[in-house]
């Protein structure tokens, strides 16, 4: 489905519209795994770290983007949980810059009507980021206009694995498992899948990332780093979104039952 806002407004419509971009028609989930930080600051003679930095910047931007086209919910490849076997100076400072972040983003978001939330191995992070996490988990006050999903230490294996493990401990029998029972057990059980994955940095592979439910999303792969992503590339994705045929197996989106 990709009616996130069923009456967009009208100055967003023209907006989009002067982009090139059908407002009826913007996917309703993007996730997007934010590639290419160490590869930025090394260009610039400088440590992986002030990459990371300097991706904030194109995190706001992505942000923005998605409340422009009216897209429900974002979810950004934050974390992995082989991330953890990067030098640990670097995931200490990464570390650091999340708790920063969601320190100082956190009432801004709130006022634009984002809802923040987390899913991965939420647990082995550090304590300061578990309760950041912990005190913007309630959100807006007012209407959700956007959920912004972060996956920090998160890997779809690891998903799986605990999906599983899980069905194991409530005694399904091998009948009772169905695709809907998985999606149930999944990190995103009350998440749609998403429709549009973008990876930035011009790698082309998923690296572990919502294995299962990216099974029919169109994928978008831009050679932009991350720290140089702004609106305009999130459009140019939503674009060539718009610009391919859906289909699911045999049947064009058109006659999809939801």
């Amino acid at each position: 489905m990709t009616t996130p806002n069923s009456h967009p407004n009208e100055a967003r419509q023209r907006t989009l519209r002067a982009a090139g971009i059908d407002p009826n028609r913007v996917p309703e989930h993007v996730a997007v795994i934010m590639d290419g930080n160490g590869r930025w600051a090394k260009r610039r003679g400088e440590e992986r770290v002030f990459g990371h930095a300097h991706g904030v910047e194109s995190v706001r931007a992505t942000v923005e983007a998605a409340l422009e086209s009216g897209v429900r919910f974002l979810t950004l490849y934050a974390f992995s949980t082989e991330n953890w076997n990067r030098p640990k100076d670097e995931v200490d400072a990464l570390m650091d810059l999340l708790v920063q972040t969601l320190v100082q983003e956190a009432m801004e978001l709130g006022s634009k009507g984002v809802r923040l939330r987390a899913i991965g191995d939420v647990d082995s992070l550090p304590k300061a980021c578990q309760e950041q996490l912990e005190r913007v988990k309630e959100g807006p006050e007012g209407e959700v206009h956007l959920d912004l999903v972060l996956a920090l230490s998160y890997s779809a294996k690891w998903e799986m694995v605990e999906a599983i493990r899980s069905m194991m401990n409530d005694d399904l029998t091998p009948e009772q498992i169905l695709p809907s029972t998985i999606d149930g057990y999944l990190q995103t059980a009350d998440l749609p899948d998403p429709e549009l994955m973008i990876r930035t940095s011009g790698e082309h592979r998923i690296s572990n990332f919502m294995l299962w439910q990216l099974a029919y999303a169109e994928l978008h792969f831009t050679s932009v780093l991350w720290p140089d992503f702004r609106m305009s590339h999130f459009f140019d994705a939503i674009r060539d979104f718009q610009n391919r045929e859906r289909r699911f197996g045999a049947l064009p989106q058109s006659t999809k039952t939801s």
